[in-house]
């Protein structure tokens, strides 16, 4: 809304001056601008945070672990099973067994 000032027509009449909602339904041009420069910034931010939290999948607290830290296989299998992303370095080849090379003694934990 906006005040709009008196005014003489063509035909030498004058109109008095009046408010005027000079906006339409839609976005006025004004707006545009703004509109795209939020959609370029969201378009621009939400890709580096894909990337951050995809990346970040892994905990960072956690503990460093060898397979020299245990002295049976199945102590460190049950460690490697409760987070295996964390203890991913247990696992040397992948197969899902840790510590492949320690002795397979019941573990008393």
């Amino acid at each position: 809304m906006g005040y709009r000032k008196g005014y003489y027509k063509k035909d030498g009449t004058y109109v008095q001056g009046h408010y005027a909602n000079n906006r339409s339904k839609s976005f006025s041009n004004k707006n545009n601008g703004c509109l795209v420069l939020l959609l370029a910034a969201l378009l621009l931010a939400l890709p580096i945070s894909c990337s951050d939290s995809s990346s970040s999948s892994e905990p960072t607290t956690c503990p460093t672990k060898t397979c020299g830290d245990f002295s049976s296989q199945s102590a460190a299998q049950s460690t490697y099973n409760s987070n295996k992303s964390c203890y991913k370095n247990l696992d040397a080849d992948g197969d899902g067994i840790a510590c492949e090379n320690l002795s397979k003694q019941i573990s008393k934990q």
